[in-house]
C-alpha cells in the first residue's frame, strides 16, 4: 500500500492576512500561492509559510484546517 502524506499549512500574506490549508503535495501547492494561481493569494503577494504540520489522512489535516479557521486572529 502506498502512503500518503497530508500537510496543513499557514501562509502570511504580504497584508499580514493568513491563509490556512491543506494539501498532499506541499511543494506544489506552494508554487501554486507563489505564482498567483490561488484566488484568495493572488492578490496578496508575496507570501510566506509560516507553519506546517504533518498528517496520516486528508480527513484528519482537513479537520485541523476547519478548526484553526474557527480561531481569532489573536490566538
Amino acid at each position: 500500500m502506498l502512503y500518503r502524506e497530508f500537510y496543513l499549512y499557514i501562509l502570511e500574506c504580504n497584508d499580514k492576512s493568513y491563509y490556512i490549508g491543506h494539501t498532499d503535495n506541499i511543494e506544489k501547492r506552494l508554487a501554486e500561492h507563489t505564482q498567483g494561481l490561488s484566488s484568495y493569494t493572488s492578490k496578496k503577494l508575496p507570501v510566506k509559510i509560516v507553519y506546517t504540520e504533518l498528517f496520516q489522512t486528508r480527513d484528519d489535516a482537513f479537520a485541523a484546517e476547519r478548526k484553526i479557521k474557527g480561531w481569532n486572529r489573536k490566538k
